[in-house]
């Protein structure tokens, strides 16, 4: 810290000589003509002869800095990438190159010059006009290491992708996963829309929401959880296919996938069953990993994983089958508890039979689907807006997709009934009230959407920052969210 202290120090000395100087340290404009990578691509057979015709701006920072009397090397950064420019004394004017030795490493100029090949075959920039554009006070972090530590380039990602270029390609990915998915479903005559962030009944999953508080109004709201009843609402009202990227909220724990703010894509196709969605997800997730990567195969964490369709299909009760030494199916209620305690599971001895069967999928499946899969058929109890299945009513058409021991979406045959919707929302009110700080309230805005009558529909939410870490082979959700939750930092 002291030694940070002292070089801010002597930085700022090094700003007030520049003003003195007659010089803005701070400019409020430029206007470069090329990017690093511009010139990469364009002047890539250039000699080492200087040729005026080979003229060029650029701006970036000075990531290194090597004076030699009267010339200078720099490596200059811009949002493409790096190239050297070389400044010499002679080249740019006593007084400016007097000016140019107080810029340090860190310092974001303007240069103007021809572009050449050094005798060592390094493509740089023959500079003979340079411009300071923002003097930096602080220095960069670890100069010939770059910024390693995980938790100061979460709490600082603007250092983070000042030393790190890669981190920044992750999120270019980021966005391209975005693009993709959105083209696909404009493409399929899907509409994108935009619900309400603050609501004043939080639904569409079970979760903790944030609470805040509307003082116009008088009235307590909460951050989204989901936004899967206000979409459903569009379809009630005629729109027969919506999606949304939604910002969603969740007042829980934080580990490597999961974040309290966080991105979901939630879409609702009416007249479309779960089966349709599947095959819906499969297409939509294939066809995004193949349009970033050139393929259906991919490595992530050192695993190669085939997002090719068909993918494998298993019903929970068949998934915990194949995983596990027992069959649920076979377990009496007494059985199925017993079973559920001696693996580890916390349980309380009035938890209804679906909840078990629902945390043994947790603790002997989910870890183990590494290649994508469906898990379809949920147990009631855990699938409050799914309709029932009409052979089995134990059970719901609901599916969540598993990669990598992860899971990243979840869908429902819509539960369209106003009846049966309006007894499951007693229900979880009755567990709110019992304690259940993950149940939610009525919504009766929502019951009388659907007695104005919703067609059947599928709906499916996939959750961004899990596909991003995917298709980007990152271990983390921190390292897919630019600017993660953090604990304080004293």
């Amino acid at each position: 810290m002291e030694e940070t202290n002292e070089l801010m120090r002597q930085r700022k000395e090094k700003l007030n000589e520049i003003r003195k100087a007659g010089i803005d340290p701070y400019p409020h404009q430029y206007a470069p003509t090329h990017t690093t990578l511009d010139i990469r691509e364009e002047y890539d057979d250039v000699t080492d002869t200087p040729d005026e015709t080979h003229r060029v701006t650029v701006a970036g920072r000075i990531m290194t800095k090597r004076d030699h009397g009267k010339s200078s090397f720099v490596n200059l950064q811009d949002s493409t990438g790096q190239i050297q420019i070389y400044v010499r004394r002679d080249g740019v004017g006593a007084d400016a190159y007097l000016i140019y030795r107080r810029f340090d490493v860190g310092d974001i100029i303007g240069a103007s010059g021809v572009v050449f090949r050094t005798r060592t075959g390094e493509l740089t920039i023959l500079v003979d006009s340079v411009k300071l554009l923002s003097k930096s006070i602080r220095p960069l972090p670890e100069k010939w290491h770059g910024l390693q530590d995980k938790q100061t380039r979460y709490r600082q990602r603007y250092a983070d992708l000042i030393m790190n270029p890669e981190v920044k390609e992750v999120f270019v990915q980021r966005t391209q996963i975005v693009q993709t998915i959105r083209d696909m479903l404009n493409e399929r005559e899907f509409i994108e829309v935009e619900t309400p962030v603050l609501q004043p009944i939080y639904g569409g999953a079970s979760a903790r929401p944030f609470t805040t508080y509307h003082n116009t109004l008088d009235q307590s709201l909460y951050l989204r959880i989901a936004n899967e009843l206000y979409l459903k609402r569009l379809i009630v009202g005629g729109f027969d296919r919506v999606y949304e990227f939604s910002k969603d909220f969740r007042n829980e724990g934080m580990d490597r996938d999961h974040n309290p703010e966080f991105t979901m894509l939630e879409l609702y196709q009416a007249y479309a069953d779960y089966k349709e969605i599947m095959e819906l997800t499969e297409n939509l997730v294939a066809q995004t990993v193949e349009k970033l990567h050139g393929t259906t195969k991919i490595i992530y964490q050192e695993q190669e994983i085939d997002f090719t369709p068909p993918w494998e299909r298993m019903t929970m009760i068949q998934s915990i089958q194949k995983y596990s030494s027992f069959d649920p199916e076979s377990l009496s209620a007494h059985e199925l508890h017993s079973t559920a305690s001696d693996s580890g599971i916390e349980l309380e001895g009035d938890e209804p039979r679906g909840e078990i069967i629902a945390e043994l999928f947790d603790v002997f499946v989910e870890s183990k689907l590494i290649q994508p899969t469906f898990i379809y058929d949920y147990p009631i109890e855990v699938s409050p807006f799914a309709k029932k299945k009409p052979e089995n009513p134990e059970f719901v058409e609901r599916f969540e997709f598993f990669i990598a021991g992860m899971e990243l979406g979840n869908a429902f045959s819509e539960l369209n009934d106003p009846i049966d919707q309006r007894q499951r929302f007693m229900e979880q009110a009755s567990n709110l009230a019992k304690g259940d700080e993950e149940a939610f309230m009525v919504d009766e805005d929502y019951l009388r959407a659907l007695e104005y009558g919703m067609p059947p529909t599928g709906g499916l939410g996939i959750g961004i920052d899990r596909l991003t870490m995917l298709l980007t082979d990152q271990y983390s959700i921190r390292d897919v969210i630019l600017f993660p939750q953090m604990r304080p930092e004293n």
